[in-house]
């Protein structure tokens, strides 16, 4: 599931767990576990209510079912021929030392986080922009996580760190044990190269804490009772003076318990002295947001509408759309990126206005779509924009400039023909216009440069090496027609259209993969995993884009939002059904994966179309959808999918509710479900109780719940190899791709 949205609007992380099959092996054997759902066909079928004891996360009867289960698939996958061979192999490409070093720039001090076979948990480290250039840049450790956790007893997980502006010689750590979302905070100086003894510090919590100067932080956390929203995050923040107890601190902005969150941030102006605005957002659903800026004491909310995204910079406004807005006589369409002055855009809190009515207002649209384009993010530089444009999915970047009052955009150089995504992000905001460009295809590895604002050449400074053998492959688009007619993108990789070696192997063993929700959008990307386990061997690859991304925009997402939620299915139906008719693969030899919206998604093709694919894996996925809004952070989703509350609602959604469409009788695919114990954003239930549910109408499926890992399904390296493997073996074993 998606992370809560932010006050920018930058690239999203793909959050689908792209996943792939290595080698031929002899039939699996029977699992132990098919003895029980035999059993289990006899017996009464348990109600909801009887599988309540699985949303216990770590109920001992609850546990209990995982490590069963958990037995019973390792059996049966580690014991196949290759797996591990098929694990050292992933391993070493997770942990290889010669991948990219990927640079977060402040000042003139390049920080990284690094995790090889020999530091799985991760180095946090630091270099100079000169080292960095270097073929092997010497490095300054900071904080080593594997020593941490060894000193400690502890399994924390590195997420990240926010560094005081402009020095960023402090930094709020933040480690999560297991690898959950609940995180605890530890402040650190970077010149001493340890955590300050007494300095700030937060208890294990979904907390947002930023700096407003050295000595005062904004926190938003668990304070107590009441103090949380029935999402799970916290719905008030204060101000928090050093050396003061936190119970102490100051309320200073707070949203309904029936919110998502509210959370307040300091944003400074790039090359502008260190000017800034203390910002705070409060965050209704996924879809719906106010943003209040602090104009000396008085509290200050931005006019507008509130399912725009909303970003300061340098002294302006952006206003990237997703409903038409009409602002007098204008009307912009959704999807448009607007930009103003912040001086000419706020209105006093005290005297709201409807948003759009206030008049002497001067807007610049920087991005107007298109049906074929959509604006993907944007960020700022130090005077200057960077637009992240997509043509049918296909990644363009645009620089825009000022010059006589008026932004003018044009194309960033971006020569590399054969990199089918493109990424660009400011090198160092607060002091340069360089940036950093990122290239990558399906079959060309990604690859650093640094392009200059002051010479307008870029040079190649990082590239990953090949994982895999793509001499012989490509990747091609195509367009499917779904149910209602509307055409549906998707990426086709393997062997080069035409040739012999294709035309010998076709129809063959194929892996789709897709997404469709909270305008996430699919892109190309280089996945040597995939390659080395799945396209290398001989298998292809697709990547469907789906509505309820944001490949075209608002639009594209709107139409797979709550009672529309079927059309994702559908487009995902259409891309299987126009690679089946393309002569590609065969139901028999077409697998789908996909991972938390994209669970819910794999789930519902096994409960609706089980005679499309040979094979199923659903990976830390939504599944009961009567209840997802009751568990853990699923209250804040119903923005995406309704309120199962709501009649209305509940009628759409009990139409796929994959845990509420289990029937018996019916030939289902083989299917792997996997999840994880320290997942606390999408509920490990929805995982447990599926299989439990499947188990119960006599099928046999195989579940694999990792006992760390949060989300992600897996808390360091070896973890991530051990589990995709597991994966890979399973659908190798059942699509037929061989070695």
């Amino acid at each position: 599931m998606s992370q809560l949205p932010k006050a920018s609007l930058l690239i999203a992380p793909c959050l689908v767990a792209l996943v792939a099959a290595c080698g031929g092996s002899a039939p699996a054997p029977p699992s132990p576990l098919s003895q029980v759902s035999q059993a289990s066909a006899a017996r009464v079928d348990p109600t909801d209510d009887d599988l309540l004891y699985l949303e216990e996360v770590h109920g001992e009867r609850a546990l209990g079912f995982a490590r069963a289960h958990n037995a019973a698939t390792e059996t049966e996958l580690v014991a196949a021929p290759g797996f591990r061979a098929l694990e050292a192999r992933l391993l070493s490409i997770y942990g290889s030392k010669d991948k990219i070093p990927w640079p977060t720039v402040h000042g003139s001090t390049i920080f990284n986080f690094w995790m090889d076979d020999e530091h799985p948990r991760g180095l946090w480290r630091q270099t100079t922009l000169a080292e960095y250039k270097k073929a092997l840049p010497a490095w300054t450790t900071l904080l080593d996580v594997d020593a941490l956790n060894r000193a400690e007893k502890e399994s924390f997980v590195f997420h990240g760190a926010t560094c005081l502006y402009p020095r960023y010689n402090r930094c709020l750590v933040r480690l999560s044990r297991g690898g959950g979302d609940a995180e605890i905070v530890r402040e650190f100086d970077v010149s001493k190269k340890a955590f300050v003894e007494g300095g700030f510090t937060l208890a294990e919590a979904k907390s947002t804490v930023t700096w407003k100067d050295e000595n005062t932080l904004f926190v938003a956390t668990d304070f107590g009772s009441g103090s949380l929203t029935q999402s799970g995050y916290p719905r008030i923040v204060k101000e928090w003076k050093r050396g003061t107890p936190l119970a102490s601190a100051k309320l200073i902005f707070e949203a309904d318990s029936r919110h998502v969150r509210a959370m307040c941030e300091r944003a400074f102006h790039g090359g502008h002295g260190g000017r800034h605005d203390d910002v705070c957002t409060r965050t209704i659903d996924f879809e719906h947001h106010e943003v209040f800026v602090f104009q000396g004491p008085k509290l200050v909310r931005l006019d507008t509408p509130d399912d725009a995204d909303v970003v300061l910079w340098n002294d302006n406004v952006f206003v990237r759309l997703k409903s038409d807005w009409k602002v007098g006589e204008a009307t912009y369409e959704s999807g448009s990126l607007l930009i103003t002055k912040l001086a000419s855009f706020v209105v006093p809190v005290l005297a709201p206005v409807a948003p759009g009515l206030v008049t002497g207002r001067s807007f610049q649209v920087l991005f107007k779509p298109t049906p074929h384009m959509s604006l993907r993010a944007f960020e700022g530089a130090k005077n200057k924009i960077l637009l992240h444009v997509m043509r049918d999915v296909k990644s363009e970047i645009v620089l825009f400039s000022l010059r006589a009052g008026v932004w003018g955009g044009a194309p960033l150089d971006a020569r590399d023909a054969k990199a089918g995504a493109i990424e660009a992000h400011a090198f160092d905001p607060d002091n340069s216009d360089d940036v950093w460009l990122l290239t990558e295809d399906f079959t060309v590895p990604s690859t650093l440069w640094f392009w200059s604002a002051r010479t307008a050449e870029r040079t190649m400074v990082k590239k990953n090496p090949s994982f895999f053998d793509a001499s012989n492959m490509e990747a091609t688009q195509h367009f499917a027609i779904s149910k209602d007619g509307t055409k549906v993108p998707y990426f086709e990789v393997g062997k080069r259209e035409g040739s012999a070696a294709t035309r010998a192997t076709r129809p063959g063993p194929t892996l789709m993969t897709a997404y469709g929700g909270f305008e996430i959008s699919m892109t190309p990307n280089y996945n040597g995993v995939r390659g080395a386990a799945w396209l290398e061997k001989g298998g292809t690859f697709v990547l469907a884009n789906l509505r309820g991304g944001g490949e075209y925009g608002p639009p594209w997402h709107k139409a797979a939002m709550k009672d529309k939620r079927q059309n994702a299915y559908d487009d995902l139906v259409a891309v299987a059904e126009d690679i089946i008719r393309r002569g590609v693969t065969t139901p028999k030899l077409l697998g789908v994966m996909g991972a938390s919206n994209g669970g819910l998604l794999t789930s519902v093709m096994l409960t609706q179309h089980p005679e499309l694919f040979g094979a199923i894996v659903s990976a830390v996925p939504l599944t009961d959808m009567k209840r997802y809004h009751k568990l853990l952070a699923g209250a804040s989703w119903m923005s995406e999918y309704g309120d199962p509350d709501d009649p209305a609602d509940w009628e759409s959604l009990a139409k796929f509710s994959p845990f509420h469409n289990i029937q018996r009788g019916v030939d289902y695919p083989p299917v792997l479900y996997t999840t994880s114990t320290m997942d606390d954003r999408v509920h490990p239930a929805h995982a447990r109780k599926m299989v439990a549910r499947l188990e119960a109408r006599g099928h046999t499926p195989l579940y694999y719940e990792n006992m760390e890992g949060g989300h992600g399904g897996a808390a360091d390296l070896k973890q991530r190899a051990y589990v995709d493997a597991l994966i890979y073996t399973f659908l190798r074993s059942h699509l037929g791709l061989m070695q």
